[in-house]
């Protein structure tokens, strides 16, 4: 067992102390208002009733100032030795630690210095910290332990809570402007048994009872396209998607997605849809459409937004007609007959779509700053959408690129089934080249499809992303709570391998 601290022990030994007058964990406490009501009353106001932990003390003589928080607001107490009395008092005095839960009784005044203040009348002890907080002048400063213990780095970090409740307002957010547009909430299975929705390596797993493999949902597209074959003219989902590839500061195998679907519609009616979306959304959390990342400045007020076309331009990047060619070790020759790259650059991508997907990334997006709408994609990238009319080797497709990151994908969806067959089976052939990204031939949904289905417009973003963005967080694992981490040695529950 872990050895305790000097602070660990005396704060056992007060818990201790703590039993003889109270039971220190007590069942309930009966508040009047939150720290962020009682924060606006006016003074005079009698009888309030609060509750938060101790993250300050100033203890003097007859006269002691405590502030206690929660995740919203932060409020002060006065304790007084002729209000509570001598023995309420010295408890307070001799027994309590910043970290602790108190609940408080009293009157609102204003401090000399303009400080809203609580004179407390009574208070009840209601939950010991064992563990101390960190140091008040510092934080949580540890990148890591932040990851690990959450709940100590939003209860010591402005910026941390900053960011948290305004990733529970997003949601809101979303809900509300979704449901006032006519969208209906479903939910989809996260188990699932085909590989399906995006090009991605899954997470497996076994389901006992029917004995059979699974996969984690990589996205909830084909389930919610057959809700639209059911008869839903618009349906969201925020969904938790399992990717099982590499970790750096953009991806996380756990993350949350939004995507939506409308019956009727195109990728353009999605696109001018988005571009609402994204800038009441601003105005929502930020109050502004301008929003400040990593020292630069993206406006997504714009009414036009920049807009490549992403054929033409891969064209002019390629110097060919990239889309005439259907072998992978063509493609790579003749990238590196014209010097983009080398073989040893190309050497992880093995199929047609993941050596263009690749190339774009590299001379095209990682090089755009300002809100830019990517569209008129090569159709061998996206086997879900539509082909365009006048051309079936590119689709419909858009995406919202921002300071180098993707953060959105939508497109006027593939309702053809006899189409939609044959990208599968275009699928399964890149998979035969070696490509693990690939989608599985969905039979389930192809059913669905055959049933018949309106025309569709969809779109997906990450809400993580989104975050990062907005609060200009440099890493994905600052905006989501509890990242998964892997466990420390001295983690009971970490297996150490022979």
């Amino acid at each position: 067992m872990r050895e305790l601290t000097e602070q660990e022990l005396v704060r056992r030994a007060k818990l201790d102390e703590i039993k003889k007058v109270c039971n220190p964990y007590p069942e309930r406490y009966e508040k009047t208002h939150s720290l962020k009501e009682a924060s606006k009353l006016e003074d005079g106001v009698k009888n309030v009733r609060i509750a938060g932990r101790v993250i300050f003390m100033r203890k003097m003589g007859k006269l002691s100032f405590v502030r206690i928080r929660d995740i919203e607001a932060g409020m002060q107490l006065e304790f007084r030795i002729d209000i509570i009395g001598e023995e309420k008092y010295g408890f307070f005095k001799k027994l309590i630690d910043a970290g602790d839960f108190l609940g408080a009784e009293g009157e609102i005044f204003t401090t000399q210095t303009g400080e809203k203040t609580l004179r407390v009348n009574s208070f009840e002890f209601l939950g010991k910290a064992l563990r101390p907080l960190p140091d008040k002048f510092h934080g949580l400063n540890d990148t890591e332990l932040k990851y690990r213990q959450r709940y100590v780095d939003l209860i010591s970090n402005e910026e941390s809570r900053k960011v948290f409740l305004g990733r529970s307002k997003l949601y809101a957010f979303i809900h509300k402007y979704l449901g006032e547009h006519g969208f209906l909430e479903v939910e989809t299975p996260i188990l699932q048994t085909a590989v399906c929705g995006a090009a991605a390596k899954p997470f497996y797993t076994h389901h006992n009872a029917l004995d059979i493999d699974c996969n984690l949902r990589i996205a909830p597209e084909t389930y919610l396209k057959q809700c639209i074959a059911a008869g839903y003219d618009k349906v969201y989902e925020v969904a938790k998607c399992f990717r099982n590839e590499g970790m750096d500061t953009q991806h996380l195998q756990e993350f949350t997605q939004v995507e939506w679907y409308a019956s009727y519609w195109n990728f353009e009616d999605n696109m001018a849809f988005y571009q609402d979306f994204i800038k009441s959304l601003l105005m929502e959390l930020l109050g502004t459409t301008t929003v400040e990342y990593q020292g630069v400045s993206l406006d997504f007020g714009k009414e036009n937004w920049n807009r490549i076309n992403y054929v033409e331009e891969m064209r002019k990047i390629f110097g060919f007609d990239f889309l005439e060619i259907e072998d992978p070790i063509v493609l790579k020759e003749k990238i590196v007959d014209k010097g983009l790259f080398t073989y040893e650059e190309l050497e992880d991508y093995k199929s047609v779509s993941q050596i263009v997907d690749f190339v774009y990334k590299k001379k095209i997006r990682e090089n755009i700053v300002e809100p830019t709408i990517m569209y008129n994609y090569p159709a061998m990238l996206i086997p879900l959408a539509r082909r365009n009319d006048k051309d079936d080797r590119i689709i419909d497709v858009f995406q919202v690129v921002a300071f180098g990151t993707e953060l959105c994908k939508a497109y006027s969806e593939l309702v053809n089934p006899i189409t939609q067959r044959k990208t599968f089976e275009d699928q399964l052939k890149a998979k035969a080249q070696g490509d693990d990204e690939t989608m599985d031939l969905d039979e389930g949904f192809m059913l669905a499809m055959e049933q018949g289905m309106p025309p569709i417009s969809g779109l997906g973003f990450g809400i993580d992303r989104l975050m990062m963005l907005i609060y200009d967080q440099p890493s994905i694992r600052d905006v989501v709570l509890f990242p998964l981490m892997k466990p420390e040695i001295d983690n009971p529950n970490y297996k150490k391998e022979d």
